[in-house]
């Protein structure tokens, strides 16, 4: 078996975070480590991490860390960096996973020819699941692949997104640089094409949950077409910087 370390940016959320940790302490088997990464949240976020983690087994390392430097891709490389697992797992804290997530990740990567792994994204609140978005999420995984890049598309290429809760090993993380720090947005994009050289990008066919607030901020249509845009923007190359004032953050 092979030592999971799963690694959780954080910025000011409190709100999501607590019940994001407790279902984690509920894997079997159990995360080798669990890391959040702070990047300088103003509530209670690291107080949040702090009480949860009272809750895991032994058998589950934890830890905060805190992040000089804001930024998704910067506190997940920095994550990576004190991670000691053979395989890194990077998951948004307003995301649910199942309680077999550990199994799952290294079914998938037993498999040589596969270099990193997601999952299936629904889109829930409180209230109502969103399954329109959920589904043109899933499509975008393979459609936006095969209409720009589709030799790339063949050899194994499918586009993750953070969501997705991205998976590879650490070894080939490393090998291909890490995130780009450089991005604001559609650094887990970057990072599929630079790890299909290493193995094919899968989405598995299991299904994670992840927090609805942008559609309630924006609504459906709305963030459908936020989403859609984005994709093809990235298709065609047009720089992050750009992407990044259509997908502003929202806690």
């Amino acid at each position: 078996m092979s030592r999971v370390s799963i690694i959780i940016p954080t910025l000011n959320e409190a709100t999501c975070l607590g019940r994001t940790l407790r279902q984690l302490t509920l894997l079997d088997p159990p995360a080798w480590e669990v890391l959040v990464v702070d990047g300088g949240s103003e509530d209670e976020t690291v107080v949040t991490a702090k009480r949860n983690f009272k809750l895991f087994s032994p058998a589950t390392q934890v830890q905060v860390r805190s992040c000089a430097k804001r930024g998704r891709s910067v506190q997940m490389n920095y994550g990576a960096s004190c991670a000691t697992g053979e395989i890194l797992c990077f998951l948004h804290a307003d995301t649910l996973v199942p309680d077999d997530l550990v199994a799952v990740i290294e079914e998938t990567l037993a498999d040589k020819t596969v270099a990193c792994g997601g999952f299936i994204s629904v889109m829930a609140g409180a209230q109502r699941t969103h399954w329109g978005i959920s589904l043109v999420n899933y499509l975008k995984t393979y459609f936006f692949p095969l209409l720009f890049k589709p030799l790339l598309f063949f050899q194994g290429l499918r586009l993750l997104v953070g969501d997705q809760v991205m998976f590879c090993r650490r070894s080939d993380f490393w090998e291909c640089g890490g995130f780009n720090e450089a991005l604001p947005i559609m650094e887990d994009g970057d990072l599929c094409l630079r790890l299909l050289p290493k193995g094919r990008i899968r989405m598995v066919n299991r299904i994670v949950h992840s927090s609805d607030r942008r559609v309630a901020r924006w609504g459906t249509l709305k963030a459908i077409a936020i989403y859609v845009y984005i994709g093809i923007l990235w298709g065609i190359g047009v720089d992050a910087n750009y992407l990044k004032q259509f997908y502003q953050d929202i806690r």
